[in-house]
């Protein structure tokens, strides 16, 4: 069965708030509430959402530098706002800060429910990278990921973990681009509420051993401090 897409809603208006979760609910969404700015952020570095529901005039942090900070860890979420502004100064502001969407209030339910639909669909097309397929060979290195087996650079046979398989598989489907923990930890471990990111550093020193002729100064493997892992050739 596949995962519903999940929504953040951040919104303080708890009447509102009540209707719309509802009616995403019905849709299929899985949502989770945010009534100010400061348990929004937390909620976004706790959890993977497929897109976040923003309304600019929130309590304790406010709607557009919540996003600000979003985009600052290089947070690609989409984003919706919903604003009782609706001045096109406001509509550009919210737009220039990372919001991929703006909706003013009141609005109708509808064209709400459409604008998440397709925001929520452009992210899905956007995280299906090329596929690679069951074989992949860099360096003197060798994988098949079929019989989640590998041959080294030593020309050594290892087993590889599921969990292994997959990962090497996310990195190099992203070659030269970083992949942010939050995707791995939801792609590879299937989590929406994650563990350490020691865990993916194993792996990532793993990969090094098996593969890098230095495993000091990998050529293929790395990790870019606060954001992520990256596979490069």
């Amino acid at each position: 069965m596949s995962k519903k897409p999940s929504i953040l809603l951040i919104e303080d208006e708890e009447n509102l708030h009540e209707a719309l979760k509802l009616n995403l609910e019905l849709e299929g969404y899985e949502v989770s509430s945010a009534f100010n700015g400061t348990e929004a952020l937390q909620k976004v570095q706790e959890e993977y959402f497929d897109l976040l529901i923003v309304d600019v005039m929130i309590p304790e942090i406010d709607g557009i530098s919540v996003i600000e900070t979003i985009r600052v860890q290089q947070n690609e979420v989409p984003v919706l706002i919903l604003s009782a502004k609706n001045t096109s100064s406001d509509r550009v502001l919210g737009l220039k800060k990372g919001a991929d969407d703006y909706l003013t209030k009141p609005f109708n339910l509808e064209e709400l429910i459409l604008r998440v639909q397709k925001l929520i669909n452009k992210n899905l097309k956007m995280n299906d990278k090329v596929t690679i397929g069951d074989t992949y060979s860099f360096g003197s290195n060798y994988i098949d990921f079929k019989a989640q087996e590998a041959t080294t650079k030593s020309g050594e046979k290892i087993q590889l973990s599921k969990k292994e398989s997959m990962l090497l598989k996310l990195l190099i489907e992203n070659k030269n681009e970083v992949v942010p923990r939050e995707k791995i930890l939801q792609t590879v471990w299937g989590y929406n509420v994650y563990p350490t990111t020691r865990t993916i550093d194993n792996f990532i020193l793993s990969f090094r051993k098996y593969f890098e002729d230095d495993s000091r100064n990998p050529k293929y493997f790395h990790s870019v401090r606060g954001v992520g892992y990256k596979y490069t050739e």
